[in-house]
């Protein structure tokens, strides 16, 4: 059986493995990934707006890795409508490089379970195959978190290399060209990045569960026996 110490290890690392799988879940299901900023650049040049009246003009937007919304101001008034991401974008975007993203996350999700399962597992008993310890558990939580910052990275090069926000505000815009003035990670992006920061944390206390601490010794008096008390 493990030690009190290693039990209360492991039991906080399965706490935070679930909870790392929850934040994914949270991420893919939530429809806030990134929100922006948009100018009607066919209105302004058409009017040749002037500074202030470019607020007619900026409209709205967010999506996520399957739908979004966006506000159009054409000079008109906003007009609101959503969009999904599969099917309809998928020709408009860069494919390929948006799905890795999704199994990304899925299969950190995979991974943050099977961290979870092994952690109470080594809380409870100390497994007989080296893989099923704190080796194994250490090497879930590296290819979770590993495959959680591959699924950011992703996303960011989608974002800033790719161009996402500028090609889902233009999809289906025949008339007007809109251009992003500004763009922001929300809550759903930050929240992968603390799921990976949670596996970040599981592998430290992996490392201090590997600590042999030192036992702490009581040194015992030796009894000096006098000749008087054998006689007693």
């Amino acid at each position: 059986m493990p030690g009190c110490f290693k039990k209360t290890l492991f039991a906080l690392a399965s706490i935070i493995s679930f909870a790392s799988f929850l934040l994914i879940v949270v991420a893919m299901g939530t429809q806030k990934w990134m929100t922006g900023k948009i100018l009607c650049k066919t209105g302004v040049d058409l009017v040749n707006a002037t500074d202030p009246e470019l607020v007619k003009f900026i409209g709205e937007i967010y999506y996520g890795l399957f739908q979004g919304s966006k506000i159009r101001q054409c000079g008109l008034g906003g007009r609101r409508s959503k969009f999904t991401i599969f099917p309809h974008m998928v020709k408009k975007l860069n494919t390929g490089l948006h799905v890795m993203i999704i199994m990304f996350l899925c299969v950190a999700l995979f991974f943050s379970l099977v961290s979870f399962g092994f952690c109470i597992l080594n809380a409870i008993k100390v497994p007989y195959r080296a893989i099923k310890g704190p080796a194994g558990v250490c090497l879930w939580n590296f290819l979770a978190g590993g495959f959680i910052v591959l699924a950011v990275t992703s996303f960011m090069a989608a974002v800033k290399l790719h161009h996402l926000t500028e090609r889902i505000a233009n999809f289906r815009e025949n008339v007007f060209q809109f251009v992003i003035l500004e763009e922001q990670f929300e809550d759903c992006f930050w929240l992968c990045v603390a799921s990976a920061t949670a596996h970040a944390v599981n592998l430290l206390l992996l490392a201090i569960n590997g600590i042999n601490f030192p036992k702490i010794k009581t040194k015992t008096e030796e009894a000096n026996v006098a000749p008087e008390d054998i006689m007693y």
